[in-house]
């Protein structure tokens, strides 16, 4: 009787295990590139914004990360220079993938950067409907608008003494 009753919950259970959906995958192939360096935008000759001094190779951003979700915007910093450097200013240009501007913006990231260190910062997200998505992350299930960064180096803060 045992017998029997071990067999048929093994056939049951072989059964229920055939006809069972396949598994959903839940986890993300492709969860970003961080070394995907971010365009620069070149200042213009005659502009009035920039500031002389400025190596607008001091900075490298790579690894921008926005999903259509967030309300956070991640990337990485880099700091090129030979000193240590603090509280980086940028200006930010959201576009389409087509090239039409969705937005331009100036932020201050709050970091302390040794010479050639790279650190992965946070700030707040120029969306604050939750409607686009960064076109090198990956694609949501919801509608959203992809967009392209660029990014201008305007400034920073040489710390003196000890951080």
């Amino acid at each position: 009787m045992k017998h029997l009753l071990s067999i048929t919950l093994s056939l049951l259970t072989l059964a229920l295990a055939i006809n069972a959906p396949a598994r959903t995958r839940t986890t993300q192939k492709k969860l970003g590139n961080t070394r995907a360096v971010v365009e620069r935008i070149e200042p213009d000759s005659a502009a009035t914004d920039s500031i002389a001094g400025i190596d607008p190779q001091a900075i490298t951003m790579r690894g921008f990360s926005k999903r259509a979700g967030d309300s956070k915007e991640s990337f990485f910093l880099t700091n090129n220079t030979r000193h240590r450097i603090s509280h980086v200013r940028l200006l930010m240009r959201y576009t389409q993938l087509n090239g039409e501007m969705l937005h331009e913006r100036q932020v201050t990231v709050p970091v302390s950067l040794k010479p050639g260190e790279t650190q992965l910062v946070s700030v707040r997200s120029f969306d604050v409907q939750r409607l686009f998505y960064y076109y090198g992350g990956p694609q949501p299930r919801k509608e959203a608008t992809p967009f392209k960064v660029a990014f201008r180096l305007l400034g920073y803060d040489i710390p003196v003494g000890r951080l």
